[in-house]
Order: C-alpha cells, then sequence, then structure tokens
C-alpha cells in the first residue's frame, strides 16, 4: 500500500494512522469531522500534509496528558 511514490512533506492514509495511534477509518472520520484534509495522491490512496497530522497528533497528546 505505501509504494506509490509521495510527495516530501505528505503521508499516506497509512501513516498518518500510524503517527495519529488510530485506525485507517480514525484517519476518514478526522476527514469527515474537518480535522484533517487530503492534499493529494487518489480517491483509494489519499495523501494527507505532515504538518497538519503533526499538529493534530499534538493537540491528541495535549488533551491525553491534560
Amino acid at each position: 500500500m505505501e509504494s506509490q511514490i509521495i510527495r516530501p512533506g505528505h503521508l499516506t492514509a497509512h501513516q498518518t494512522a500510524r503517527v495519529l495511534g488510530i485506525s485507517l477509518d480514525g484517519v476518514r472520520k478526522a476527514v469527515q469531522r474537518g480535522q484533517l484534509a487530503r492534499s493529494g495522491g487518489t480517491e483509494r490512496q489519499p495523501w494527507y500534509p505532515a504538518e497538519q497530522v503533526a499538529a493534530l497528533a499534538a493537540k491528541k497528546h495535549a488533551r491525553s496528558v491534560a
């Protein structure tokens, strides 16, 4: 799944799920909630901006610590 060539600064759905500690379904739900936006790829293999994923991961971590 991760074999496609991806632009620098972007993550695949699998990488995004791994960084956020959620499932692929969780990634889809984050997109539906407007917490995450696709930035390229294809319908079946979307990319997400690494900066946005990192910000969401930091926000998630801050909520779990608080």
